[in-house]
């Protein structure tokens, strides 16, 4: 069993930056591949971005290339997602997840832990 909780969520304005943190517990977290996904309102949960085991940065979406910046600290266990040139379309909650095989494939239904959510809401 992994917990995850994220943090660092917030309102900013167009162009700002947030760092997201997803904090890990309980199984050894450098054994997964950890994403990131987001949920804006009544829309599907979309994937963001997906680290390896390792610390590769293995897949972004579209539409966050060259602005989103994933990373971990094992150590820590702590995956961060840095956001930067924020936009409103990039409103939701995002999520973390974690993904037993550590494929780190940006599918939703591989993830086996998902952490509650943090909500980030950018003004124009």
């Amino acid at each position: 069993q992994v917990q995850l909780v994220e943090s660092g969520g917030g309102l900013v304005q167009a162009g700002d930056s947030l760092r997201l943190s997803c904090t890990a517990s309980g199984r050894t977290f450098s054994n997964y591949a950890v994403g990131w996904f987001r949920q804006a309102p009544e829309k599907e949960r979309e994937f963001v971005a997906v680290i390896s085991r390792s610390g590769r940065a293995l897949y972004y979406e579209d539409s966050v290339k060259g602005r989103f910046t994933i990373s971990r600290d094992n150590a820590k266990n702590t995956v961060f997602l840095q956001m930067n040139s924020l936009k409103p379309e990039d409103t939701a909650v995002y999520y973390c997840a974690a993904d037993s095989t550590g494929l780190g494939r940006p599918v939703r239904g591989v993830y086996d832990y998902w952490g509650q959510g943090t909500q980030v809401t950018v003004s124009s």
